[in-house]
């Protein structure tokens, strides 16, 4: 794959980040019963700087859960034969609160039903809203986020790459080209 586009840098990012706390904040009044949930892996770094925006600007902590999808992925035999589960970990009860669920791209919607499914596996929050760096259309499930960082229409013949310092050392958005 080769790099098309940077669409995000850094500041970008961040930006984003603290848009969409400012956001969810507005929706839901305050923090009263909210708690955020991301999806492993850059969707769970995500998940911490939103929660960390939310408490710089509520100077209140919000619970923060990580999920691991990857048992309840509906291609989970394509994926590979031995596919690498790690641990969600929810440390607070789900029952009755609005969780934002975030990730880092919303391609078609099949990451986030099955989000939602392991969600549910853990109880009945009031609601449950989506959160996403990116947007890059192309939904074959009807699933539509609530907060986005940046729409960035692409082809099918394209891919996001979202890098994350915590993992990868710096953090930006790049279009690939992908090789056919």
């Amino acid at each position: 794959m080769r790099v098309k586009a940077r669409v995000m840098d850094a500041d970008d990012m961040r930006r984003a980040v603290v848009r969409i706390a400012h956001e969810i904040l507005e929706r839901n009044g305050g923090v009263e019963g909210l708690a955020v949930i991301g999806i492993q892996t850059r969707g769970a770094f995500l998940a911490r700087r939103v929660a960390d925006a939310i408490a710089q600007i509520e100077d209140q902590t919000i619970p923060v859960g990580i999920l691991d999808i990857t048992l309840y992925r509906d291609d989970l035999r394509t994926i590979a034969e031995q596919p690498v589960v790690n641990e969600s970990d929810i440390p607070f009860d789900v029952q009755g609160k609005t969780l934002v669920l975030v990730d880092d791209v919303l391609y078609t919607g099949r990451t986030v039903r099955a989000a939602l499914d392991e969600i549910i596996d853990f109880g009945r929050p009031r609601s449950v809203q989506l959160a996403v760096l990116v947007d890059r259309g192309h939904r074959e499930l009807p699933i539509r986020a609530d907060y986005v960082g940046k729409n960035v229409p692409t082809s099918s013949s394209e891919a996001i790459s979202v890098k994350m310092t915590e993992k990868d050392g710096s953090d930006e958005v790049l279009i690939k080209v992908l090789d056919r």
